[in-house]
């Protein structure tokens, strides 16, 4: 849907690292490290891909394997910036709401269907298409 309407779809992630999960801050870190790098999408997709068995080492092997510059990795997945950044991003899923993930919005609608396969309709019906 991205790349059909470039200038009409935009998709944002923000995270909301769930204590129930005990490396959910640590991956969001993680990302937004390899962010830094030009690889938070392909970070991210493995760490999905992984959720099961997300651990410190898990994170280092997904970074190791993205060629990432590991020592500026290891820096920037303790910076300040991101550690207020996902606070900021749990307090905004907080006032609006969200319990859990995913959480899916669209135009500031909360979507209760979970199946992601759906979302491709939505989204047409929304633009009109």
């Amino acid at each position: 849907m991205l790349e059909k309407f470039p200038n009409d779809v935009n998709y944002v992630i923000k995270h909301f690292p769930l204590s129930s999960h005990q490396f959910a801050h640590q991956g969001a870190m993680a990302a937004l490290a390899a962010g830094s790098q030009g690889k938070f999408w392909e970070f991210h997709s493995q760490l999905l891909e992984n959720h099961n068995n997300v651990n410190d080492q898990k994170i280092l092997e997904i970074a190791g394997g993205l060629g990432l510059n590991m020592d500026q990795f290891n820096q920037d997945r303790n910076s300040a910036s991101s550690r207020q950044l996902i606070q900021e991003d749990v307090e905004n899923g907080r006032s609006i709401g969200v319990r859990g993930t995913p959480s899916v919005f669209m135009n500031g609608k909360r979507i209760h269907n979970r199946d992601m396969g759906t979302l491709p309709g939505l989204i047409m019906r929304e633009l009109g298409k």
